[in-house]
């Protein structure tokens, strides 16, 4: 009797096509885009020194630690690997100034390049060919992961911190050299620690900016235990279950994980932010700035509706208030506070997001503006926004727009990546241009590099100036 061969899981596949990839399967657009998005990671860590929380994390990690193989990136301080993967894509994440791939909903950089320079420091004499490479295919897993899982968001799911555990460990995998079993075994073993949530966006805790470090700690430590031989659900993807079922709820498209696999790159859709906060909010400080160079100011204003799509809203659409217990978070994925402080100030940065900026009387006018879900904007859509302002001279004026700064259709510049990632560093460290010069030759040479490991010694270099 002829037996019917049964087709091996998505996730035996996804393991198989992360192995077999290889630096010389990365075209020039991918390699030149991981590199510009290392150094906008690397910059927006710095930046992290004065975040609130950061000391603190620091602090908690050091009292257990002693001398390990891997690096806190913001005190130089060494730990264990997954120590500094957690406390690294936390600090990655603490300013919400890292990437998004918009149509995934995943911010991709603060977990998948923690969790590689653990792996690289733990591994010794990685080459900057291979961390390339192990950063570019946990990128594109986490967007084709995120594509996948379309309404992990709308689910009350933080998809960062969810798919972010299964990317990483593909990840590191790839700095480990794993196998296609081991690399399945990897990621499946992330699956089993999968965790997430927008909870904490909605309270305003500091927990939203440890998800990505939990994330990378998992996936470092999936990869670790893989190696040695512990096995995982070889079903985490497409079984009873696994991530399709049980946190999905079916609504899925699993033929966007392996689809063109290695030669279809998505995280070349990868979107950089121009301001520190919730990317939900960018088009709504778009507009402000648009309203502003009309001559409006926050005087002439009664009252005011913002329009975005349901997800977006109900992410950022609570009203503000000042005097929230955790103002920065609160801000941070406040549309109302985005919109007022864009306004009153001309400008969005770090310092925007301040607990003296957020308190301060300019802005308290933001609480007389609401927002609803836009009729003619769809759900899940990321950069349409609507803003209608009554006057009190009793004019209404609306403007909207659909594109946002910092994506594909309408990208950062060059310059002005590397002028977000100086100015992150001088925030946080107060850097002098010599060091930021040989951090930023380092990164955009790192193909070259036989030891990868030097991008870190060039960025501790970075703090000689100031203090974490």
């Amino acid at each position: 009797m002829t037996q019917i061969k049964q087709a091996p899981a998505i996730g035996q596949e996804l393991g198989a096509a992360v192995a077999l990839l290889k630096y010389t399967d990365l075209p020039p657009a991918v390699v030149d885009t991981v590199k510009l998005f290392v150094l906008d990671t690397l910059g927006v860590i710095g930046g992290a020194a004065r975040a609130p929380g950061m000391q603190a994390m620091l602090e908690a990690i050091g009292a257990w630690e002693t001398e390990g193989k891997a690096t806190l990136l913001l005190n130089g301080r060494r730990v264990s690997p997954v120590s500094a993967a957690l406390a690294n894509g936390a600090a990655a994440h603490s300013l919400d100034f890292d990437d998004q791939h918009d149509q995934a909903r995943i911010h991709a950089f603060c977990v998948i390049l923690p969790a590689v320079l653990a792996a690289v420091e733990a591994e010794g004499e990685v080459s900057g060919e291979r961390l390339l490479t192990s950063v570019a295919v946990g990128v594109e897993v986490f967007c084709r992961l995120g594509l996948a899982c379309y309404n992990s968001l709308g689910k009350g799911w933080h998809p960062t911190t969810a798919l972010g555990t299964i990317s990483a460990a593909a990840a590191v995998a790839k700095v480990f050299d794993l196998d296609a079993g081991q690399t399945l075994h990897a990621m499946a073993l992330a699956f089993v620690q999968l965790s997430g949530t927008t909870q904490f966006i909605a309270d305003g805790a500091l927990a939203k900016r440890t998800g990505p470090g939990f994330a990378a700690r998992s996936g470092v430590q999936a990869a670790q235990l893989a190696r040695y031989g512990i096995t995982g659900p070889h079903r985490y993807l497409d079984g009873k279950s696994g991530l399709f079922t049980l946190y999905e709820r079916g609504e899925v498209k699993p033929e966007l994980l392996t689809a063109g696999f290695g030669s279809r790159w998505h995280l070349l859709e990868l979107s950089m932010k121009p301001y520190p906060c919730c990317r939900c909010t960018h088009t709504v400080i778009q507009l402000a700035l648009d309203f502003r160079a009309c001559g409006l100011k926050a005087r002439d204003i009664e009252s005011g509706v913002i329009e975005l799509g349901q997800v977006n809203r109900q992410i950022v659409g609570s009203r503000f208030d000042r005097h929230h217990a955790n103002p920065v978070v609160h801000a941070q994925f406040n549309a109302a506070y985005a919109f007022a402080t864009a306004l009153d100030d001309g400008f969005v940065d770090i310092a925007s997001f301040t607990p003296e900026r957020i308190r301060r009387d300019a802005v308290a006018w933001a609480a007389c503006l609401t927002c609803t879900d836009g009729a003619d904007i769809p759900p899940t859509a990321v950069p349409p926004a609507r803003v209608t302002l009554t006057l009190k001279d009793g004019r209404s004026v609306t403007r909207e727009r659909w594109k946002m700064k910092g994506a594909p259709d309408e990208p950062m510049t060059t310059e002005e990546v590397f002028a977000k990632f100086r100015s992150c560093l001088r925030w946080g460290f107060d850097t002098d241009d010599a060091a930021l010069a040989a951090l930023e030759s380092n990164v955009m040479q790192l193909e070259h590099q036989q030891d990868a490991a030097g991008l870190i010694r060039s960025f501790i270099a970075c703090q000689s100036k100031g203090e974490a």
